[in-house]
């Protein structure tokens, strides 16, 4: 049995953990959520009762929830502790999605607004989380701590392919790719793993409803992706990525080299 903390489990990738960890009746999955509420009754609705699910709420943007959320998790899983604790919750910003960043200054407003809700979010949400469940990680088994990161991050990748779009999600995820690093410095001696993942190019619904100019911008990109990828032909659904991510996840160790690295769902730099 293992024991799974995950934020972001209302939806998407998320979601799409929980539903997959927990078919295992022996494996004990706690999902963080700002609503817990609604994602409850998703969970009672679409997944039927699962006494191994528990869902808590906690907001990356609210250090005192998460702390709280620290505290109702000791109590859920006891001296067991954590195995795998996965940072999955971002806020993916529409703002800077579609478009190049000398356009993103012509609203400086907005750019800042993006900037800062990004941060906060990606980078000093995941600071608080990582340190606030670190003590339930230590007291675990696997010991593994997964940072969900993006491919934008990578700058071979924006430098060769001249990828114009995602400039702040893209500073935000490399931010976070840096901060896994330190952690993993830290606690590796401890037997802790901690990397970064990119989940790959994934169906959970960002692509809809967009306005002409941002539907070009996303064409842009598509187009970027396929040169660096001519393979590729579109998202994968939530249910396929899930399981190339937990089979990574399951196999990496610090002995393999992923102690604070920055992979794909493949385990290397092929981001699609």
């Amino acid at each position: 049995m293992s024991v799974y903390v995950i934020t972001g489990v209302s939806s998407g990738i998320g979601f799409g953990f929980l539903k997959s960890i927990s078919e295992d009746p022996q494996n004990l999955v706690v999902g963080l959520v700002r609503n817990q509420a609604a994602t409850e009754q998703k969970v009672a609705t679409e997944l039927g009762k699962r006494s191994n699910v528990h869902i808590v709420h906690g907001d990356l943007t609210n250090y005192a929830s998460l702390k709280q959320a620290a505290a109702d998790t000791a109590k859920i899983v006891g001296e067991r502790g954590i195995d795998y604790l996965v940072g999955n919750a971002g806020f993916p910003a529409q703002f800077d999605a579609y478009s190049p960043i000398g356009e993103l200054g012509e609203e400086p407003e907005e750019l800042d607004d993006a900037a800062d809700k990004l941060f906060k979010t990606n980078v000093t949400g995941n600071i608080h989380f990582f340190n606030l469940f670190m003590p339930l990680v230590l007291k675990g088994k696997t010991k593994k701590v997964i940072a969900i990161t993006s491919g934008h991050a990578d700058l071979d990748f924006i430098n060769n392919f001249d990828v114009e779009n995602s400039a702040l999600y893209s500073a935000s995820k490399a931010a976070l790719n840096i901060i896994v690093a330190k952690f993993s410095a830290q606690y590796k001696k401890d037997g802790v793993l901690v990397f970064s993942m990119s989940p790959g190019v994934v169906d959970v619904g960002h692509f809809g409803d967009l306005t002409p100019k941002q539907t070009e911008g996303l064409m842009k990109f598509v187009g970027r992706v396929q040169a660096y990828a001519p393979h590729f032909k579109g998202p994968v659904p939530v249910e396929g990525a899930v399981q190339t991510i937990r089979s990574l996840w399951e196999r990496a160790s610090i002995e393999t080299g992923y102690a604070g690295a920055f992979v794909s769902q493949f385990g290397n730099r092929q981001w699609v």
